[in-house]
Parts: structure tokens; sequence; C-alpha cells
């Protein structure tokens, strides 16, 4: 007799428990050991991966897909080689596991320290982005956590190669398999059962837009890490030095337009120079950028279309983005308080005050002076790589890595002690 969906997936959760508990026991060694052979079974299995990816690519072009998502989606020889790399930077890191802190001898004897554990079992359900199949496993793998990974549609084939060749690479060193769990059913429903996989799974993150997002938020009975939308927000500063402001605006817009942490809304000091106007015309005309915005930008770029509150709010992932000028600093502040996803926002300025009220009073995961928000990344931060940004307030905020990975249980040491 076929399994229902929900029974599956509850064994799909079983599986993970278990395989949980042995990766537990493992030690650093024996993990990255794992790890290494991930690497090499990626690598070897490159042309089957490609072939898979070359299905969902035409798929998604069949399907008008836009060119932002179809970047996301897309891999080659280079992508995997660079995929493979990360697994060495995950393998060089520090294996949080086991260590402990705030470690104090109390007036009884008694020891007391915090000491960091896995989480348990890790749910994933993710849209478009292939790798995202590979970091999480290696990150979940170092931070001693089972993973379910369900992901999307578009990318089921490229998703179905990749985790089965961490599979086949676990196996091949003698351990469970169930370490990495992949859900080859992408149907709302599949989505939904994870959602509500209680018992098994310890903790579930959505990463993907925002309508997955919510849709997970919302409907969620297991504990959820929100990863966040990227309205990122550029602002110049009337002291920003031009050019600065310019090769900072091309690059977070323009470097990859697919990526969270792509620039979606830029923010221009009323008493910026015209200079400033006629180098971003050039990026604009360069890229072929649509762009939203005030009548004061109307007034100042060509072909601008009027803005409406939807086109300031709006994660774009395309050669599109909003601009609006602002009277000044507090004004950017205040329009990012009310647009902002509270993802990666950006200042350009010389001016140190204003550089601090920026970093003071932008709430956001990342916030930034004078640099790209393309660096909000887990690889940018030392991290290895990540398993998504984090823009809640709970647990873990930013990228995700391997620290966000785990918990903490209180250690107590005593000589017999009893209270009294």
């Amino acid at each position: 007799m076929e399994l229902s969906l929900q029974e599956n997936l509850k064994n799909i959760g079983r599986n993970s428990k278990i395989a949980g508990k042995e990766l537990a026991k493992l030690n650093t060694a024996e993990k990255n050991k794992i790890l290494k052979n991930i690497k090499a079974f990626l690598l070897k299995n490159m042309d089957n991966i490609i072939e898979a990816n070359k299905l969902d690519v035409e798929k998604a072009k069949e399907s008008g897909m836009s060119e932002g998502l179809l970047d996301r989606l897309y891999l080659d020889e280079n992508r995997i080689k660079a995929m493979a790399e990360s697994i060495d930077e995950v393998v060089d890191l520090k294996d949080p596991i086991g260590s402990m802190s705030e470690v104090t001898t109390l007036e009884n004897g008694l020891v007391i320290g915090k000491r960091k554990v896995p989480i348990g079992v890790i749910g994933m359900i993710y849209e478009s982005r292939p790798n995202v199949t590979l970091d999480a496993s290696i990150l979940a793998i170092k931070s001693s956590n089972a993973l379910i990974l369900r992901g999307g549609k578009e990318a089921v084939n490229s998703n179905r190669a990749i985790a089965k060749s961490i599979k086949e690479a676990i196996e091949d060193l003698g351990h469970d398999a169930n370490i990495i769990s992949f859900i080859d059913d992408t149907s709302r429903e599949s989505s939904v059962e994870l959602m509500k996989l209680k018992g098994y799974i310890d903790l579930l993150i959505p990463r993907g837009s925002a309508r997955l997002i919510n849709s997970v938020m919302e409907n969620a009975s297991v504990p959820v890490l929100e990863t966040g939308v990227g309205n990122c927000h550029l602002y110049v500063d009337d002291s920003a030095k031009i050019d600065m402001a310019l090769n900072i605006f091309k690059n977070a817009k323009t470097t990859r337009v697919g990526v969270c942490n792509a620039m979606e809304s830029l923010l221009i000091s009323e008493a910026v120079e015209d200079d400033f106007y006629k180098g971003l015309q050039e990026i604009i005309d360069e890229y072929n950028i649509e762009v939203f915005g005030c009548e004061k930008t109307q007034k100042k770029l060509k072909n601008v279309k009027p803005a409406t509150e939807e086109e300031y709010a709006r994660e774009y992932l395309d050669y599109k983005m909003s601009v609006k000028v602002v009277s000044g600093l507090d004004e950017a502040i205040e329009h990012i308080y009310k647009y902002s996803t509270h993802h990666s926002d950006v200042i350009v300025t010389e001016n140190y005050e204003n550089a601090m009220k920026f970093l003071n009073e932008v709430d956001s995961a990342c916030v930034y002076v004078n640099a790209s928000s393309r660096f909000t990344d887990g690889g940018a931060f030392g991290k290895g790589a990540e398993i998504g940004i984090s823009t809640q307030k709970l647990h873990a905020r930013g990228p995700v890595g391997l620290e966000e990975l785990t918990s903490e249980k209180y250690v107590i040491l005593g000589k017999g002690q009893i209270r009294i």
C-alpha cells in the first residue's frame, strides 16, 4: 500500500531524528571527512548536475522567468567548482559543537557553563537557487544537525542531482544517508505538511520569495527562523564622494540582480551635485535599468516612471529599481524605516556624525557605511557559507552560519552539593 504524503514525511522525520543522533556522536575530524567526500562526489558528478540544471533552465525560460532569477538558477562548471571550493572553507572553520562559554564557579563550589549543542533536525523550504542545497547540507553536517530539504519546482532536477551526490558521499563512508533528506514532491501540500512536522523538526528555515516566507511564518506549527526578503537601500549623502557612490551603486545593483543582497532602492540627498546624476544615468543606460522615481528624480534622470508605494516597497530581483530624492539624512532614515525589509541598508558619506546616526537608527540585520550591500553573505563574512540571511531578532540575525545553527545547554559540575 502506497503511503500518504503525510506518512511519508513522518517517516523522513523519524529517519532524520535517528540519523541526527548518530551524527551528533561524530567528532570534528569525522565530520570534515564527510565534507571532503561530498566535494569529491560533487566534482565527480559534475556533468550529471549540469545536465539536470539544463532541464530546469530550459523550463524556466519557457515559463518566462526573469533574467535575474535565471541567473540564480543557472549552474555551469565554474559555479560548481566554486561550490566545491566553499566546502574547503567550511572544513577549515572551527567546529562550534562542544565549545564552552560563561564558565563560572559559585560560592557553593558548583561549576556552571554553557556548552554549544546541535539544534537537532532542521527543515528547509527554499526556492530557485540550487547552490542552497549544498550550502545548507555542509553547514548542517559541520554543526551536527540532520537536514530535510524541500526545494522549489523551478530547480527540482538540479536539487535532486546535488542531493544525490551528497547522500552518496555520506553512504560511501558508511554513515546514515538520512543525515540529509531530500523531498522530491514540490507540491504546495508537501510544503504545508513539512511546516506541521511537529515532533520531528526542531527548526524550520524558509528561503525565497516574500510569499513563501510569509506562508511559512503564518502556517508553521514548528519553530521558524525567518530569513528575509531584500529591499536593500543605498543612501547617497550630500558629503559622499561621487566616484565612490557610483562604484558602490553599480556593484550593489548590477553584479547579480537576482540575489537578496542586491540594491533595490536608491535614496539621494537633494544637495548631491549633478555630476552624480550624470554618472548614474550612464550606468542606468549601460544596464538598461528600469527606474521608478519621485517627481524630483524625474527631473534629474531620463525615462523615469512615477513611483508608487508598491514600487518603493518591492524587491525587484531584476534590472529595475526605485529612486527618491530626499531632503537629507532624516528623511532617508524615515523612508528606510517605512519600506525596508530589515535586510541590508547602506549610506555613502564622508560625514562621521551622519555615518554614526545611520548606524544607530537604521534597524536592519546589516547596516553599512561606504560599502556595497553585496557583502551580506556568509562566505563574505568569513562564515564559509550560509543557510540564509535572518532578518528577525530572536536567536540569529544576519548571515546564518555554523554558530547560528547551534543551541546551548547548561553544564553543571558538582561534588555532592544539595540545595537547602
